[in-house]
């Protein structure tokens, strides 16, 4: 398992070696120990590049999901129409958060930046995974919320 961290110049310093042994654990959790995940660090600004640019929406947001799973990448030969091989199955994508937006929710819900980090980590990550809150029914976004909530209490030891 390989976990990249990146973190934008000019952002405030945060426990890099925390965050990452906790990406490394929920990979683990999730039976992924064969993957590659990358974590971007940013600021607003960028971050509403990227949603304004991916998801057509001109604001910032906490966090986007870039899944290397899935996407339009065309039928590979002896494939069946719609379904398709990533090219490298190992890579699971991209996690990108916005530092200034986590530090505004970990206030606004009176928990660490940290937690607020990894409650982001673990949303991102799911999101890769397939699941989905935005576009689906109730119940399986409520299944999505149980398990983002399992999994952060499994990486901060909160309940």
């Amino acid at each position: 398992m390989v976990v990249h961290l990146k973190k934008r110049r000019g952002l405030p310093a945060v426990d890099s070696r925390k965050l990452r042994r906790r990406a490394e654990r929920l990979l683990k959790l999730l039976s992924c120990e064969d993957k590659e995940l990358s974590i971007l660090l940013t600021d607003d600004e960028e971050m509403t590049e990227l949603n304004r640019g991916f998801r057509n929406r001109d604001r910032t947001t906490d966090v986007l999901a870039f899944s290397q799973m899935e996407g339009e990448r065309g039928d590979l030969p002896g494939e069946m129409p719609g379904r398709h091989t990533p090219p490298h199955p190992e890579l699971l994508g991209d996690v990108v958060i916005s530092l200034p937006t986590a530090k505004r929710q970990a206030r606004e819900c009176k928990h660490t930046h940290m937690h607020e980090l990894i409650v982001l980590l673990v949303h991102g990550t799911l999101h890769l995974l397939g699941h989905e809150h935005e576009r689906t029914d109730r119940r399986t976004a409520a299944a999505m919320r149980r398990e983002q909530k399992r999994l952060v209490a499994l990486l901060t030891g909160k309940q």
